[in-house]
């Protein structure tokens, strides 16, 4: 489940109004994801064994297509600033970040949610309009149950492609649910059936 944790342990670091990236730094390693948005510490459960196997197969299908100079890598940090969200799925271009904290955003060039009941809040509303504000050219997000806005006699997953358009915001390109393949064509060419996703 992802909660803001509600107060900061002044054990655990100097007094101050917004959790940062470097204050992830002073908190135990436990297993425990933690990310920053807004300023605010996310605390995240571990994800269930069906959002992992949606990622799993997601990442490798975008693998098999990723031109050279591409990357993906899932639960990695995005650097905005002081925040760190951590999509899901990362696709990114150039230097692979080997030994850094995390990524920095410059970078990245799609960020992947797949919507899970602790976090659909967050993938759809706060995290893409922090992405787009923050450059990101691509954002997909991944509805792999039953949500409000389903079209009758849609399959799920439903995969939602954006594009940050020139007013800096997401606009919907691809709306794909399963069994019906689509291409998208950015950040490359990639062919999909969410139903895919979950085999």
């Amino acid at each position: 489940m992802a909660m803001p944790v509600p107060e900061r342990s002044s054990a655990l670091l100097p007094a101050g109004e917004r959790w940062t990236a470097a204050d992830l730094d002073n908190l135990p390693d436990h297993g425990i994801r933690y990310e920053v948005l807004n300023g605010q510490l996310i605390v995240n459960a571990a994800p269930k064994p069906k959002h992992q196997f949606v990622l799993q197969s997601l990442q490798v299908g975008l693998l098999s297509v990723l031109p050279e100079g591409y990357w993906v890598a899932p639960g990695i940090g995005v650097l905005i600033g002081d925040d760190e969200p951590i999509p899901d799925l990362v696709v990114g271009l150039g230097e692979r970040p080997m030994e850094e904290r995390g990524v920095a955003v410059a970078q990245v060039v799609l960020a992947v949610e797949i919507v899970s009941a602790s976090t659909t809040l967050q993938d759809r509303l706060v995290k893409p309009a922090v992405y787009a504000e923050a450059g990101i050219p691509n954002y997909w997000r991944i509805e792999t149950n039953s949500f409000k806005g389903r079209l009758p006699g849609e399959s799920v997953p439903v995969l939602f492609a954006h594009i940050r358009g020139e007013n800096g915001e997401y606009e919907l390109t691809h709306r794909i649910s399963a069994g019906e393949p689509a291409t998208l064509h950015s950040p490359f060419e990639f062919t999909i059936d969410p139903a895919t996703l979950l085999r």
